[in-house]
């Protein structure tokens, strides 16, 4: 399951409503997947409002994508409103829910992160199903999915969302693992993301060594699937195990970041990754040159002085010849 869209386009009168033409999903092989997979057919079947709760980077977009494409309405749109992006501005003018209305589904992203001005037009929308204030019929609004890394139910219990709302938004509630609670379904999710992303930049598709899906599946994962993805792209991307894992492994391996649940930041990741790949090409340019530093510098495109400052970040500015 993965969380990152594709294809998306800015649909409507405002920017934070966004139509998603594709989404992939990914089926868990781990018991805890398969019993949420199980809820989402059974839902996927009626009109009722579903609530996902997970961590961030989980996949609550992909699996509310999921249950829109397994319900009647999956050939209708499916769009995305970002409720971080909806500030009072959005509704001074606007008693119309916007992006609400029509068919289809509707994904709120981060529901818990609506201010008490955006509760209240999501109120008033859920509660205009019936007739508009002349009395006329109004088009039938979008099925509702929420989803929120945060604890509703506690932001209920300290005043910072609307009860009367939780109830109208939670006709189910379910609750999606974080990857470290599905250590099973590692493996096929970075198969997954490397068939995807060797797709998108049109590379071959790397095959990883046991090590390698060792490491993976020993890691935490506290950025979850999102992570994951991340760590797929970076291989694909510089096109060699070996040199993209030498940053990864190099995070991953960090004991106050991976096994004990701390937190990583997936630019650090990358941006190690794409060190190790930078001091491999350093290095063979080197080689290919006999270590002469000017030839290589050449060779690079980049100016003697920048290499000279490489080499002594690398610790190998004593080696070569001028």
């Amino acid at each position: 399951m993965e969380s990152h869209a594709r294809g998306g386009v800015e649909i409507g009168p405002t920017a934070m409503i966004r139509e998603l033409m594709r989404s992939d999903f990914v089926e868990g092989a781990s018991p805890s997947m398969r019993s949420v997979e199980a809820v989402m057919r059974e839902v996927a079947q009626s009109e009722v409002p579903v609530l996902l709760l997970a961590e961030r980077g989980v996949g609550k977009k992909a699996t509310a994508r999921r249950i829109h494409d397994l319900s009647r309405r999956g050939k209708q749109a499916f769009r995305v409103i970002s409720c971080a992006q909806l500030g009072a501005e959005k509704f001074r003018d606007s008693a119309e829910p916007i992006g609400l209305i029509g068919p289809g589904t509707v994904f709120l992203e981060e529901v818990g992160e609506l201010s008490g001005q955006g509760q209240e037009w999501l109120l008033k929308a859920l509660l205009k199903r019936g007739e508009n204030g002349n009395g006329s019929r109004v088009q039938a609004l979008a099925r509702l999915i929420c989803g929120s890394a945060r604890d509703l139910e506690a932001e209920v219990s300290a005043g910072n969302l609307r009860e009367d709302l939780y109830y109208r938004i939670s006709g189910v509630c379910l609750r999606l693992p974080p990857l470290r609670q599905r250590r099973e379904d590692i493996p096929v999710l970075m198969e997954h993301f490397l068939r995807k992303y060797g797709r998108d930049f049109q590379r071959p598709v790397p095959a990883l060594s046991d090590e390698t899906y060792r490491l993976f599946v020993e890691y935490s994962w506290p950025g979850n699937v999102k992570e994951l993805e991340n760590a797929a792209k970076a291989i694909v991307v510089l096109g060699d195990e070996t040199v993209a894992m030498g940053g990864l492994r190099a995070m991953l391996l960090r004991p106050d970041l991976g096994n004990n649940g701390g937190r990583v930041s997936l630019k650090q990741v990358a941006r190690a990754a794409s060190r190790e790949a930078e001091k491999e090409i350093i290095l063979r340019a080197l080689t290919r040159t006999r270590w002469n530093r000017r030839r290589a510098a050449q060779d690079l495109q980049i100016s003697y002085k920048a290499l000279l400052y490489k080499l002594k970040q690398m610790g190998c500015s004593e080696y070569g010849a001028t």
